[in-house]
């Protein structure tokens, strides 16, 4: 049985993590406002979270070095979870992306169902049926298709999509460190954005063309990026998921007051609608046991 302190400091690491994931779009717009790239931007700063990572933690960082194969599906499916998110959180409205972020549940049932050969209870279709209403009624358009509008809403999408396979994955992955876990998401992160550097139209900056202040900003970014990680890693280890996905969803409300105080993004209400829908189908899937 776990003691109260241990639950505790699992309880803040859970939330000390939905804050840094509810914040973090604030200084990766800096960066681009002062003219790197989302891609450029998470490049440096894995690359950072990465060094420091093996730096401080020696043995398990080369260990990330040494596992079987099928970590690698988990790095890259991680890696494009992350890079997609940061770059639809640049560009896109906060709260939308985050709502279509949370989608991610409806996801998962459908993976669970279809490849881990889960059943699906009453409970489960209707949780996907409630998620589909409330995507519906946010992108309902008069005169189209209800789909998400931009690229960065496509991101948001394929990024909560991504979050959901890392999550199946993730369930067969109960041999491996928390520490070598977080490597592989950090590493899978900066193959992506190497991958996706040619077709950027903004350059890739030199490291002697950053600035002091710019070098400072993602030093933040990395630390942010692994406490959070590291943080969200540990509590997921010692609290339940339905537990676990219920106090992460305190990210949203970061992200609502964040987008708020600092930029003039507001929803409609049918947004809000539709959005409300979206997290109470979130919180019926952290409450849905075979889920």
């Amino acid at each position: 049985m776990l003691k109260h302190g241990s639950l505790g400091f699992a309880t803040f690491g859970l939330l000390f993590g939905a804050f840094c994931w509810g914040v973090i779009w604030y200084p990766y717009r800096i960066m681009q406002d002062a003219g790197i790239s989302g891609v450029a931007a998470s490049l440096y700063t894995y690359v950072i979270a990465v060094t420091l990572c093996v730096v401080y933690f020696y043995k398990h960082g080369l260990a990330a070095f040494k596992q079987p194969k099928s970590i690698l599906w988990l790095a890259i499916i991680a890696g494009w979870t992350n890079l997609s998110y940061v770059l639809a959180i640049i560009d896109g409205e906060v709260m939308r992306v985050m709502l279509l972020f949370y989608l991610s549940p409806l996801w998962t049932l459908v993976l669970a169902h279809f490849w881990l050969k889960e059943r699906t209870n009453l409970k489960g279709v209707a949780i996907i049926i409630l998620s589909l209403i409330g995507a519906f009624v946010m992108f309902w358009q008069p005169d189209s298709l209800p789909l998400p509008n931009n690229q960065a809403e496509w991101l948001a999408l394929s990024s909560g999509m991504g979050f959901a396979l890392t999550n199946v994955i993730t369930r067969h992955s109960t041999h491996l460190s928390i520490t070598v876990k977080s490597m592989a998401v950090w590493l899978g992160v900066i193959v992506v954005c190497l991958l996706f550097l040619p077709f950027q139209k903004a350059g890739m900056p030199w490291p002697t063309d950053l600035t002091l202040m710019e070098w400072s900003v993602m030093f933040l970014i990395a630390l942010l990026l692994m406490a959070a990680t590291l943080f969200v890693q540990y509590g997921i280890t010692h609290i339940p998921v339905t537990r676990a996905s219920v106090l992460f969803m305190f990210e949203l409300v970061v992200a609502a007051i964040a987008s708020y105080c600092l930029t003039d993004e507001t929803l409609s209400a049918r947004e809000w609608l539709g959005g409300s829908l979206i997290v109470i189908a979130a919180l019926f899937a952290a409450t849905n046991e075979s889920t």
